[in-house]
């Protein structure tokens, strides 16, 4: 625990002294006993009232009792009720709670009592609370009148809530009637009633609420949540909300954690938007709308997993939205977006596609996965929602897909390897042909290794399918059939190095590796020319791959690494600290530059003979490029290219550049490019100006187009107890404006709504 008022110190410190160092001959010191405990009373001089049994302790008193300790400089305790009634100056410390007061009555054995013109520092949530008379009416609640409270250190906060009374309970929360806020001396706004948190764990009650303002999409919106703490296993968010051109929407999340094994979310939202559109350039996916009508707009979530044992378990991902167009609308802001994470390290926040007008599809599966030593099995049921189409009818969904995997395995000890898949899928939709699939695909293989030079392993496989459709259009064809047929190949790689000694203080050695690949593909032409549409064909193939790997590697002496004081106010980003390669003791290893180059050599258009009309042979395909640089711990560099030996033209090129520091700032540079469909470049700015300040640009340019996608401008400003953050942005479609506040132990809120791609860089 840290205090920060300079008039603590010397109590606590004697308080350190007395509990620790307390002479078991002091003639001043005298115990009693209560039903809760033995209580010690000491002080410079101590005179005992007979008649009125009490005591009277002067200079230095110190009075310790069951869970706490008073210090005060006057003290006069009755023996028989337990009330002590101390003054100048006192301190009551009760279970961790620190009460100041210059006049304190108390009840050691109910832990109850007043404080006059007194102040209390909760330390679990770094709250200053100070009223003209403050009631302590349990273990762990008070009552404060004429109450001030913040939780900025010092005599002048930057803010402070006021009100006439105010109740708190410690691990619990805090009500406030008549409040106003207040930033240093300026009232901001009033408000009769305000729940706050006075606790880290979860406690209902409302949410700072969400505000803001879309020029073009929803006008004013405004959303007011509210959290329901059911029981230690669940609780709800209820999510009201209202945006002036779209009217009301509904939502709520339910959470649940039965326990480690089985736990899970459920959202749903619901709004009737009276929204009238009629843009007929509007389009998603090539959908155009004419809205003027009201329309009935909704989403649903689940997400919900059940581990059995360690090899069996259940997952359940439900993923629906009413309409094609309902990212496109909310894109600013909604749940989908609030809880999106690339990975799933969170267990109720893991929603793994980001909910914006980009997205273009939704997928809902349930998935049954069993495994033992030598098989998997895997059963799904998957639904699609397809963005691009009018309807949903013609979607091919699966009801259900069944996959059994052998795992690859000698056979009876020899050095042969035997694996399979087979698998079972009835593909379903309203319009289209539907059916039955069945397949199975047994593989042999061969590893063979000459030395340490030379790696070859052959390999031969079946692929046997059947189907039977059982819809009701007409082809002309047979419902029903099978393919089968037959591939081989081969894989030969082998790897040279060299060591390169540096001797350097982080680098000790380099090692230079080229590693070169041939693989060999034949699949024979089979007749295919009755399959169900939703079966798909295996084209003829005799083709030789060949690739070639540099990658430079360095053997590291790992080091400490000391931050100067300003590394210690501004952290690096997270990418750069997981990425750190010195961590002291030993050594590691850091590939800082990888290089792979790959293309295919088609046998087959090698040997066509002429065709009518004339056409070239191309049997050389596109040339894959590969490139990942990380020359130092905060640089990065990585490029996706696709070159067209035939035309001489990049068909596609990717790159993204990533620089930052140890003290947080950061650029990435980003270009997207693919012939005649997309050319795109990304730029993102932090700068850390001071360990307070940060300054941010984000740009997205399609250049293709000549269209402004995004352009954002933003500043966060941090303080000991307030964050803000304000930003605006530009879209094609749309202009916003956003201001954060955050508050050391309230939360935050704001107004407007974090434009699409900041979220992407700065979750």
């Amino acid at each position: 625990m840290i205090l920060r008022r300079s008039r603590w110190q010397y109590p606590i410190i004697c308080l350190i002294i007395y509990c620790c160092f307390i002479p078991a001959y002091n003639s001043n010191a005298i115990e009693t006993d209560i039903s809760k405990g033995p209580v010690t009373l000491e002080a410079d001089s101590v005179a005992y009232d007979k008649e009125k049994d009490t005591y009277h302790a002067k200079g230095n008193v110190l009075i310790f009792f069951s869970g706490g300790v008073l210090i005060a400089e006057s003290v006069v305790l009755n023996k028989a009720t337990n009330d002590a009634v101390a003054e100048d100056y006192v301190m009551l410390i009760s279970d961790g709670d620190i009460l100041e007061g210059d006049k304190v009555e108390f009840n050691i054995e109910s832990k109850t009592g007043v404080a006059y013109q007194g102040k209390m520092f909760f330390a679990a949530n770094h709250f200053y609370i100070k009223g003209t008379r403050i009631e302590k009416t349990g273990e762990a609640s008070y009552h404060f009148d004429n109450a001030t409270a913040t939780t900025c250190d010092g005599d002048s906060p930057d803010w402070r809530l006021t009100g006439r009374e105010l109740d708190v309970t410690i691990d619990g929360y805090g009500t406030l009637t008549h409040g106003k806020f207040l930033a240093s001396n300026i009232p901001v706004f009033y408000t009769p009633y305000m729940l706050f948190p006075a606790k880290k764990d979860r406690q209902s009650g409302f949410l700072f609420p969400y505000m803001g303002y879309s020029a073009e999409r929803l006008g004013w919106d405004i959303e007011l949540p509210f959290y329901w703490a059911i029981s230690e296993d669940t609780d709800a968010t209820f999510y009201q909300r209202y945006m002036d051109k779209r009217g009301f929407k509904e939502g709520v999340e339910f959470r649940y954690f039965i326990s480690k094994d089985t736990f899970g979310t459920f959202y749903g939202d619901f709004m009737n938007d009276t929204g009238r559109i009629n843009e007929t350039g509007e389009t998603t996916g090539g959908i155009g709308r004419d809205w003027e009508s009201d329309n009935k707009r909704w989403s649903l979530y689940l997400n919900h997993e059940t581990t059995f044992d360690p090899s069996f378990s259940l997952r359940t991902d439900i993923r629906k939205v009413s309409d094609s167009f309902y990212f496109k609308d909310f894109s600013s802001h909604n749940y989908y977006l609030d809880n999106y994470s690339m990975t799933e390290t969170e267990r109720f926040r893991k929603v793994p596609f980001y909910g914006d007008e980009t997205l273009g599809s939704l997928n809902s599966t349930v998935r049954l996965v069993k495994n033992w030593q030598l098989y998997n099995l895997t059963a799904l049921v998957s639904y699609t929602d397809d963005f691009a189409s009018t309807s949903n009818d013609a979607t091919l969904q699966k009801y259900p897909e069944i996959i059994l995997k052998g795992i690859k395995r000698p056979i009876f000890g020899s050095p042969l390897n035997f694996e399979f898949d087979a698998a079972y899928d009835y593909y379903y939709r309203n319009e289209g042909q539907k059916g039955h699939l069945f397949d199975l695909q047994p593989a042999l293989s061969l590893p063979l290794r000459w030395r340490e030079f030379l790696q070859f392993t052959p390999q031969i496989g079946v692929k046997s399918t059947s189907w039977n459709r059982d819809d009701n259009v007409d082809t002309g064809q047979s419902k029903h059939g099978d393919r089968e047929l037959y591939n081989v190949g081969a894989t030969a790689t082998t790897e040279i190095h060299r060591i390169f000694d540096v001797g350097g203080k982080k680098v000790d050695k380099i090692r230079h590796g080229i590693r070169p690949e041939l693989t060999y593909a034949y699949v024979p032409n089979v007749s295919q020319s009755d399959l169900p549409d939703y079966m798909g064909a295996i084209s003829e193939q005799n083709t030789l791959t060949y690739s070639v790997t540099n990658t430079l590697l360095a053997k590291l002496n790992e080091i400490e690494i000391k931050s100067s004081p300003q590394a210690e106010t501004a952290a690096p980003p997270d990418h750069a600290r997981d990425e750190t390669p010195y961590k002291g003791g030993g050594k590691s290893y850091l590939e800082f530059l990888r290089f792979k180059l790959a293309q295919t050599f088609d046998l087959k258009e090698a040997r066509r003979g002429d065709v009518d009309p004339p056409k070239e042979r191309r049997p050389f395909s596109n040339v894959d490029m590969e490139l990942d640089v990380k020359p130092l711990q905060y640089i990065s560099f990585m490029a996706r290219n696709t070159y067209s030996v035939n035309s001489g033209e990049w068909l596609q090129t990717n790159y993204d550049l990533n620089m930052s520091d140890w003290r947080g700032d950061s650029a990435t540079v980003g270009y997207r490019y693919s012939q005649s469909a997309v050319k795109e470049v990304d730029l993102t700015l932090k700068a850390v100006v001071t360990k307070s300040l940060d300054i941010i640009y984000v740009s997205r340019e399609n250049q293709l187009d000549n269209i402004t996608l995004e352009r954002t401008y933003g500043v966060k400003y941090r303080t000991q107890c307030w964050n803000i953050e304000v930003y605006y942005s530009e879209s094609n479609i749309d202009k916003r404006f956003m201001v954060v506040i955050s508050l050391l132990g309230l939360g935050q809120f704001g107004a407007g709504e974090t434009p699409s791609n900041l979220k992407k860089v700065f979750p």
